[in-house]
């Protein structure tokens, strides 16, 4: 007996003496993180992930798979992004009772196992102790018998009942024992602290605040936590500085800088959005000596590529250390995006957004804290960095490193000192035409690693209302051609599939890997002599070379077209029409019928359309055939003697005798010197969204139905309690425009039909540069029909709308540098006032 605990004291003194050389993070003097063991300054950024909760938790059960599968699947891919920041807010109510004892069940195991996996990459986590609301979003709450259930958000900081029980169950989470590292949660290395709470509300005076905040420090303190701890100063701006009167190490804060829950893809340049993070109590004391924070972070219901690098930007110069998006979706649900609607990504189902967040990782671990790369458009260049919205692209282009979102014709700064690459569409390194994610990466002089993931192709608006019964991208193996360009790896090299299953063994002379289908290869210079033997089982970093994760596309034999008709197209004139058609094969063949084909005509006219790149699809319709009215037409795929017609979606196609569907995309066509329509009242949404600056406000909007000689119009009520609103109306409008171009340079007239007039009403435009150009609008003319030269557009300071999150952001981005306004580049109408009604007609350009 004596002897077996000789061995257990010896192997505890091994494990502890173990973690001693893993180094922690401390924060010093001046509130910044640093290393314990090279006393460096610290940088981290990564993502949050909830799989052990709530819906994600209930969702991978609804689809009968594997809890811990899949939690390794979405590690893999924190490790291919070059994560090393992991942050959750733990779901009080899915492990505590009523007395806030902590109950060990599967969410805290799988969060251990979740941990666990997380250090194995090298990951740190910061772990926000309880959420204090409901585990039911985006369905109902379940009940569980936590003790958070027991009491209002606004009441748990402040009710005695509800601080003990706190006390109590933060204690408990803190001592807890992770079942697969075997540590309790304070003494995990890997773990760098604590957050409270997420959120707080806190209803009451600032002594009550304080108090709360240090009842739990003490309990923190006496369960034997060392770590440092963080609280949320973001929310409650009334209590700011009680939060600085506390011993906290560091504060969090969230930004959400265009919104959240549009309920649809928001479009337009959100750069000016992303500018600068002001923090208006910087001058508190105790500010400097707290570390700041990012706990959650999203440019939220967009696609776009080019934020995140951008907010990293902005993050590091404001001097935050840890940036935590908020939140990856699950891989195994990723294709319904049904955990956070407002939130989407995941590497397979959006390559493009995960690439900006690896390059945005980058970013966040080599720009140096506070620095500053001017105001924009002056800082889409910082360090070895690009962001651009007119290109949807992130780049970074380093001597080592050559990431990009998107097509780029960048040339890399020292192609033949690239280490590793990384990107989507065609660069000058990889020409491809898949719809995925790839990575190259150098193992030695003359063998690399390529990882090519399955492509992906959205389907539909993944904004919009979810469900797990609704695919918004789909998953497709497509095999394409890839050409490298790697000055180390030259020409000719030998191709060996790495992951399983995969049995590819060939060679080519030319630079081109043919018929590449999605996995990880060994590439192998011809001639070079390996100083180590490749296989699948060889570690590289924090992977090992066959690791490989990919989901399967769904069973679904029939094709998927994706196509936005233009809203309009002038008569006599060529139109281009573009379609991605999505399935497991290519097509024969995919033609364009309009709605003058019958059964019955001999000759029916058609337009056939030619694949351009990967599954997109063009087609030009000469001028004879766009005649002013509405062009209706389908499109029909042709494969094997079947044929299917969209948008109807349905076996057949226009000719049969039998086709009853009665379904066509639409254009509206105008005479070329019509005038050129931005806005028609339709209903009472009719594409218009509005604003109050400041926020809190009620509007009210009408359609009012005029005499049969008139057209209908939109009436807006506004109410805010705030001294002196300002309101807003906005439409994009960039579709509008774009196909019009030479009726747009030519025209001189912005014409509103209004019937009435409020207070200080401007009228104007945004461009693509992020810019905004109003002019005032005072009277009416007696035929209702303002009309506004556009000579008279006059550059103003940009709203930021929809509101960003936290609310003590600047409302406004104010531009530093002239443009002259380019009407080619108008992307969104804005109407702006103070008046507390509007009523509006049509608006056009002449």
């Amino acid at each position: 007996m004596k002897r077996h605990l000789i061995l257990f004291a010896c192997c505890l003194l091994a494990t502890l003496a173990s973690a001693q050389k893993i180094p922690t993070i401390y924060i010093d003097g001046n509130g910044v993180m640093r290393w314990s063991d090279t006393r460096k300054e610290a940088s981290f950024f990564g993502t949050n992930y909830t799989l052990p909760f709530a819906h994600a938790y209930r969702a991978i059960g609804y689809l009968g798979l594997d809890r811990k599968a899949a939690i390794d699947k979405d590690v893999y891919h924190f490790a291919r992004l070059g994560f090393n920041a992991y942050r959750i807010h733990v779901w009080d109510v899915e492990i505590s009772d009523a007395q806030g004892n902590l109950i060990i069940n599967e969410h805290l195991e799988l969060l251990d196992y979740l941990i666990a996996k997380l250090q194995e990459r090298g990951i740190r986590t910061v772990i926000t102790a309880q959420t204090n609301f409901g585990n039911g979003y985006p369905e109902r709450n379940l009940p569980t018998g936590g003790f958070s259930y027991n009491y209002d958000k606004c009441s748990i900081h402040s009710n005695p009942e509800a601080i003990a029980a706190q006390e109590r169950y933060i204690a408990n989470l803190v001592q807890h024992v992770n079942a697969y590292t075997h540590q309790a949660y304070m003494n995990d290395p890997y773990i760098v602290g604590f957050e409270i709470n997420n959120e707080p509300c806190h209803s009451g005076t600032q002594t009550e605040t304080k108090a709360y905040i240090n009842r739990i420090l003490a309990a923190l303190k006496q369960a034997g936590n060392k770590k440092p701890v963080f609280y949320n100063v973001s929310h409650n701006e009334q209590q700011i500085e009680a939060y600085y009167d506390t011993a906290i190490q560091g504060t969090t804060y969230q930004w959400y800088p265009i919104g959240l829950v549009a309920g649809h893809t928001r479009q337009g340049n959100f750069l000016p959005y992303v500018d600068h993070f002001d923090i208006p109590f910087a001058h508190v004391k105790g500010f400097g000596t707290k570390a700041r924070l990012v706990y959650e972070c999203d440019p939220a219901d967009i696609m776009y590529s080019y934020m995140y690098p951008a907010m990293a930007r902005t993050f590091r110069k404001t001097g935050f250390q840890w940036i935590t998006q908020f939140a990856y979706d699950p891989i195994d649900m990723a294709f319904a995006n049904t955990e956070y609607q407002t939130h989407f990504l995941n590497l397979a189902y959006t390559p493009r957004k995960a690439l900006s967040m690896k390059i945005a990782a980058e970013a966040a671990y080599t720009l140096p804290r506070n620095s500053s790369y001017g105001v924009y458009p002056a800082d889409t260049l910082f360090g070895n960095f690009h962001v651009s919205h007119t290109q949807d692209l992130s780049e970074l282009n380093a001597k080592e490193k050559f990431y990009y979102s998107n097509q780029t014709k960048t040339i890399p700064v020292a192609a033949a000192y690239l280490k590793s690459v990384a990107g989507y569409g065609n660069s000058p390194i990889v020409t491809y035409e898949g719809t995925g994610a790839y990575f190259l990466d150098k193992l030695e002089n003359g063998s690399w690693r390529l990882e090519v993931m399955p492509d992906a192709v959205q389907v539909c608006d993944p904004f919009a209302k979810p469900s797990l019964e609704k695919e918004v991208v789909k998953i497709l193996w497509g095999t394409w051609d890839m050409a490298l360009q790697l000055p180390d790896l030259g020409t000719a090299f030998t191709i060996q599939g790495m992951n399983e299953g995969n049995t590819c063994r060939t060679e080519t002379k030319d630079g081109i890997l043919r018929s590449l289908k999605p996995g990880v290869y060994l590439l192998s210079r011809q001639g070079s002599t390996p100083t180590k033997t490749w296989n699948a089982g060889s570690s590289f970093g924090n992977i090992r070379l066959g690791e490989f994760v990919a989901p399967q596309p769904k069973t679904e034999a029939a094709y998927t077209i994706i196509h936005q008709p233009q809203p309009i197209a002038e008569a006599g004139k060529a139109l281009v029409i573009e379609a991605v058609v999505a399935g497991s094969e290519q097509p024969d063949s995919v033609v364009i019928y309009t709605d003058k084909v019958s059964f019955w005509n001999d000759h029916n006219p058609s337009v056939r359309m030619e694949r351009t790149n990967g599954y997109t699809y063009r087609a030009v319709l000469s001028g004879e055939e766009v005649k002013e009215g509405t062009l209706r037409y389908n499109i029909i795929v042709c494969r094997k003697n079947k044929q299917q017609t969209f948008p109807a979606r349905v076996a057949g196609n226009p000719l049969n005798w039998d086709y009853t569907a009665n379904q066509y995309w639409k254009t509206k066509v105008v005479a070329p010197d019509s005038a050129l329509s931005l806005f028609e009242v339709t209903d009472e949404d009719s594409g218009i969204e509005s604003y109050v600056m400041p926020e809190w406000s009620r509007i009210e909007r009408k359609l009012v139905v005029n005499s049969p000689t008139e057209k209908q119009t939109l009436h807006f009520t506004f109410d805010s309690k705030e001294t002196h609103p300002t309101f807003f109306l906005q439409k994009y409008i960039r579709e509008e425009v774009t196909n019009r171009k030479e009726k747009l340079n030519n025209t001189e007239t912005l014409c509103l039909h209004l019937k009435q007039v409020p207070e200080k009403l401007k009228v104007g435009f945004r461009t693509t540069d992020g810019y905004t150009y109003h002019m005032p609008c005072t009277a009416i003319p007696a035929d209702g029909i303002a009309r506004l030269p556009l000579s008279a557009l006059k550059q103003t300071d940009t709203a930021l709308l929809p509101h960003a999150y936290p609310v003590f952001l600047e409302k406004y981005f104010h531009p530093a540098t002239e443009i002259p306004f380019d009407q080619e580049k108008i992307e969104l109408l804005e109407l702006s006032f103070e008046g507390q009604e509007i009523e509006i007609g049509s608006i056009w350009l002449e």
